[in-house]
């Protein structure tokens, strides 16, 4: 008889010490969950959002990790993969071509700010200086090239197929008078590639991080109204209605950070409407 309670009050403290355990599990967990861990391209993503951790967040009840990425795969990679809460660096039209091509389910949830994109040159200082047969770096993704190629079309060096539309590729383009050669690079490698080319289509975190100042230093800059490539907040679907990723996409719409943007950048980064 003594036996058994000697066993029945071992199992009943083994129990209480796995509750325990148990408990204190899910209390870190919690604890790991409070903080926003979000994925951002350096310049101007993870500024912006340094500029809300330090100065709005608090206040808000919200706790951010920042983690930098130099490239555009990763971010919605680690993503998808719940290495991060979310990811802040993309434009809508890019993130439905990743999750087209890659199976993705991601979603947009809120829009922050527009980095046009821009024709950069070591060598001439107006567009109309382009030589023929001149070559002419693009972002090799899909939506960034036809963006690029708008963008050229916008003024004029070239022309695209009607329809062609954000998906346009280089056998969009129906007429060419200068003969410009297209050389796709990855979008970070086109600011190192103006010592190569004769003008670049660099995008515009990309450009600030060379250096270089889209107002003012861009051949051609992309113009912001009705311009569908902001760059928003990205979760996984069915987050976008999350208590943290709804104050955190309030918070990057503050009239404080358009303020901050608008100082910082001078009209190299324009904030969301």
């Amino acid at each position: 008889m003594k036996f058994g309670r000697i066993v029945g009050a071992v199992a009943l403290a083994l129990s209480l010490a796995a509750c325990g355990t148990s408990q204190s599990a899910t209390k870190e967990a919690e604890s790991a969950d409070s903080v926003l861990k979000i994925g951002a391209s350096p310049v101007p993503h993870a500024e912006i959002l340094g500029f809300v951790k330090e100065n709005l967040a608090p206040a808000a009840g919200l706790k951010l990790e920042v983690v930098e990425f130099t490239d555009y795969v990763q971010p919605n990679t680690q993503l998808d993969e719940g290495l991060l809460t979310a990811n802040y660096f993309q434009h809508k039209p890019y993130l439905d071509d990743f999750n087209s091509s890659k199976g993705t389910e991601l979603a947009f949830a809120a829009p922050v700010h527009l980095e046009p994109l821009g024709l950069y040159s070591k060598k001439i200082t107006e567009p109309q200086a382009l030589p023929a047969g001149a070559t002419v770096a693009v972002p090799n993704d899909a939506t960034n090239l036809g963006r690029a190629l708008k963008l050229l079309a916008d003024h004029g060096m070239v022309k695209l197929r009607d329809g062609a539309g954000t998906a346009a590729t280089e056998r969009d383009v129906t007429e060419n008078p200068k003969n410009l050669r297209f050389q796709p690079l990855e979008a970070a490698q086109l600011p190192r590639s103006l010592e190569d080319v004769d003008a670049a289509v660099i995008n515009g975190n990309y450009a600030i991080e060379a250096g270089l100042k889209p107002a003012s230093q861009a051949l051609v800059l992309e113009k912001g109204e009705g311009n569908p490539y902001v760059n928003g907040l990205v979760v996984r679907a069915g987050h976008e209605k999350d208590a943290s990723i709804v104050t955190l996409g309030k918070l990057l719409r503050d009239q404080r950070v358009k303020d901050f943007i608008q100082q910082k950048y001078a009209g190299s980064v324009i904030p969301a409407e």
